[in-house]
């Protein structure tokens, strides 16, 4: 009795996914087949968005600059600076709050030369508290912060790279 009950509110939950729509995401599908990432340095946006791309299992990176002119996209990472900025203060003058920012200024063109996306720049900006107290989590808060930065930083990009219509 409890297991037939089990299976029909289990295939009704089911049922009622499938009814609504649901599926399950599938691998980002792109225009190109291979790509070329310029610029990037190898602590920077380069590595992980290659190891993203590769993943998919749809796209090819090509690392070598020497065989640019296989790649049927290239990414050229112009620009990839982060910045640390005091935003509060407090009565004596040490630092309360400080403001953390990553800029990345990036275009795309294809293998002729024609700009698919023009230089871009994406910033994205996170507010930290300091403590002088806790010199050290905040540290590590700091770099947690960038890293997390970076990857929204990539995804914006891929998403940028999946709504190319044509290369």
């Amino acid at each position: 009795m409890n297991t037939t009950r089990r299976f029909w509110l289990s295939s009704g939950g089911a049922l009622l996914l499938a009814g609504c729509g649901f599926t399950l995401s599938r691998p980002t599908s792109y225009a190109f087949r291979s790509l070329h990432i310029a610029g990037s340095s190898l602590m920077g946006l380069g590595p992980e968005m290659q190891r993203l791309l590769q993943a998919g299992g749809t796209v090819e990176v090509i690392t070598d600059p020497r065989q640019i002119e296989r790649a049927d996209l290239v990414l050229e990472i112009l620009q990839e600076m982060r910045e640390k900025v005091v935003v509060g203060r407090t009565s004596t003058g040490a630092v309360r709050e400080n403001q953390l920012r990553l800029r990345v200024r990036f275009r795309v063109r294809n293998r002729e030369g024609i700009e698919r996306i023009p230089e871009t720049e994406l910033v994205q900006v996170r507010d930290i508290t300091f403590n002088e107290s806790y010199v050290l989590a905040k540290t590590a808060e700091e770099t947690l912060l960038y890293a997390n930065m970076q990857t929204d930083m990539i995804q914006q990009i891929l998403r940028r790279l999946a709504a190319l219509q044509q290369i």
